[in-house]
C-alpha cells in the first residue's frame, strides 16, 4: 500500500458523481471492497475502486442485477458473456412491450370490448410455433388429403409469417386473421373451393379464376355492359376457355360448375384472409376479383345456356 494514492467515500463520491451512501451500499455488498481503513476506521479505497465504480454505474443503468455486477467485477463472467444475455433479454422485453402497444393501439381503433380485447391480446402473444399449429389446422382442414401437388405451394402462399417487431396495423390484421381462420362456415367455404380446384384436374394449369379475370377484365375495363351482346361474347369465351383447360363438353352444366366455383371463390371472407395476410407479410395487397366475379355471374344471367 506504500505510495498508493487511497481516497475517502467522499473523495469517491466527487470522483465518480455516485453518492456516499450508493457507494457504502456497494461496498457493503462486496462489489467495490475498501483497500484499507483510516486509523480512525474510516474506510479507505485504491484507485481501482474508481474504474469499479464507473463500470457499476454503468451497468446498473443498463439494468443489470447486484449480482451479475459482482460477478462482472470480479471476473467471474466476463462483460461481453454478460452483455449478450442481457441484450437477448431486452430484446424479448422490447418485443414484449411493441406487442402490447400493439394490442392496446388495434383496441383503440376498433373500440373493443373487454372481451375482444382480451381474446386479441391472447392471439397476439402466441409463440411462432403456436401461431404456425393455429394456422396449419385451419389450412389442414382446407387442404388436407385431397390429392393435388400445387397445395402446397398454395399452403405455402397462405401462411402468415408475423414479423417479431410488429406495427399495430400487422398484429390487428393477425388478430383479425386468426379469428377468421378458426370461423367453421369459412373453413367449410375455403375446404369446397380446394374440393373444387381438385375436381378441375391437371388441365386447368392456371387457377379457373384467372380465365375469368383474363377474358372479363378488359371488358369490365372497357365499361361493357353485362346485358349487352358484346357481354354475351365474352361469357361464351370464357366457357369455351373453361372447357377446354378442364377437359369437359361446353354446355348448360360447364355454366353451372363455373358458376358453382366463382360463388365459392367470390366470398368476400377469402378477399379479407388474403388482404389480411398481406398486411402481416407486408407484401403488394392482392387484387380484388369481386367485380370480375360480379360481372361475369350477371353477364351469365343474360345469355341463354346452350343446351
Amino acid at each position: 500500500m506504500d505510495g498508493e494514492t487511497l481516497y475517502s467515500i467522499g473523495d469517491l463520491a466527487r470522483r465518480t458523481g455516485l453518492t456516499v451512501k450508493a457507494i457504502r451500499f456497494y461496498a457493503d455488498c462486496g462489489i467495490v471492497p475498501p483497500a484499507t481503513r483510516s486509523p480512525a476506521g474510516y474506510r479507505l479505497y485504491g484507485i481501482d475502486a474508481v474504474a469499479r465504480l464507473d463500470l457499476v454505474r454503468t451497468l446498473r443503468e443498463l439494468g443489470l442485477d447486484l449480482a451479475t455486477i459482482r460477478k462482472v467485477v470480479d471476473r467471474e463472467v466476463s462483460l461481453p458473456e454478460v452483455a449478450e444475455a442481457h441484450a437477448e433479454a431486452l430484446a424479448v422485453q422490447i418485443r414484449t412491450l411493441r406487442l402490447r402497444r400493439a394490442v392496446l393501439t388495434a383496441v383503440a381503433r376498433r373500440g373493443s370490448s373487454p372481451e375482444e380485447m382480451d381474446l386479441m391480446h391472447k392471439l397476439a402473444k402466441l409463440s411462432e410455433d403456436e401461431r404456425r399449429r393455429l394456422i396449419g389446422d385451419f389450412l389442414d382442414s382446407a387442404f388436407g388429403g385431397l390429392d393435388n401437388p400445387a397445395f402446397e405451394g398454395v399452403r405455402r402462399s397462405m401462411t402468415p409469417e408475423l414479423p417479431d417487431n410488429p406495427e399495430p396495423e400487422q398484429v390487428e390484421a393477425w388478430v383479425e386473421l386468426a379469428e377468421l381462420s378458426r370461423d367453421p362456415d369459412f373453413r367449410a367455404v375455403m375446404r369446397r373451393v380446394a374440393e373444387q380446384h381438385t375436381e378441375d384436374g391437371p388441365g386447368l394449369r392456371r387457377n379457373f379464376a384467372a380465365v375469368v379475370r383474363d377474358r372479363v377484365g378488359p371488358a369490365l375495363a372497357a365499361g361493357v355492359d353485362p346485358a349487352s351482346p358484346q357481354a354475351g361474347a365474352v361469357v361464351a369465351a370464357v366457357l369455351a376457355d373453361y372447357a377446354r383447360l378442364s377437359g369437359r363438353p361446353d354446355d348448360a352444366g360447364l355454366r353451372r360448375r363455373l358458376l358453382a366455383r366463382l360463388e365459392a371463390a367470390d366470398d368476400p371472407r377469402r378477399e379479407l384472409y388474403l388482404r389480411l395476410l398481406a398486411v402481416i407479410n407486408g407484401w403488394q395487397a392482392p387484387e380484388s376479383l369481386a367485380p370480375v366475379f360480379g360481372w361475369f355471374a350477371e353477364a351469365s344471367g343474360n345469355v341463354p345456356p346452350r343446351t
